[in-house]
């Protein structure tokens, strides 16, 4: 693997059946900085695939290697190190509910180990970024589904990740909200250089702007596809 790829697979099997995978024979490469939309249907694989990236399940045959870790038969502390690595933005969410805006950003930095110094001033920085400083003792339940996206954005940087990983990020959020969210996407990307995989349904990925280049691979029938 070339020093400059962080996840490389190779006849990859993948699913929650032995005798039925979901992803089937898949080759594929990512390299660091890059924006990747990972699109398909239905069914067709994309949350498996995105849940094998950050070691939420194992793999039924082929190699898959993730920041320099084999995932084949990766014990607690190499998941463990893996996600130290990688932000994760959920497509429900998963906010902690009891938890206030500012203690929800700094989860991924109290896992990590951080200073409360250190955590406070990172998520006073998140908050004026993703312009919530206001509601930083406000709860979940208390924020729009655009607000509660964005805390999440702000928690899968919380922490310095190398790569992001992003299930539906704008799915049910309406258009402002959305462009919103694509912004601060791309704007890890180009200005922290950090990878970004978005998982889409849509066939057609959103145009970022001049400039952005972003790769597609597309899920048809088990088999994963580069789209020119």
């Amino acid at each position: 693997m070339s020093k400059d790829v962080i996840i490389a697979a190779e006849k990859l099997f993948l699913g929650y059946k032995r005798e039925e995978p979901v992803i089937k024979n898949a080759s594929f490469q990512i390299r660091e900085k890059e924006f990747v939309f990972i699109s398909g249907p239905s069914g067709s694989g994309k949350s498996t695939l995105l849940r094998s990236l950050y070691g939420g399940m194992s793999l039924y045959g082929g190699v898959l290697e993730i920041l320099g870790i084999d995932m084949q038969n990766p014990n607690e502390q190499d998941i463990e190190e893996l996600r130290r690595h990688i932000g994760i933005i959920f497509q429900d969410y998963k906010l902690i509910k009891d938890w206030n805006v500012e203690r929800n950003i700094m989860l991924p930095m109290i896992i990590n180990g951080y200073s409360k110094e250190l955590c406070r001033s990172q998520t006073a920085k998140l908050l004026n970024h993703i312009k919530l400083s206001h509601k930083a003792n406000n709860y979940p339940l208390e924020l729009s589904g655009g607000e509660q996206q964005r805390v999440a954005m702000a928690r899968a940087l919380a922490h310095n990740p190398i790569m992001i990983l992003a299930d539906e990020p704008t799915g049910n959020l309406d258009d402002q909200s959305s462009d919103i969210i694509w912004n601060l996407l791309k704007g890890a990307n180009e200005q922290l250089g950090i990878c970004v995989l978005v998982v889409t349904h849509a066939h057609k990925i959103p145009n970022l702007g001049v400039g952005m280049l972003c790769r597609q691979l597309h899920i048809d029938k088990g088999g994963i596809y580069e789209v020119s």
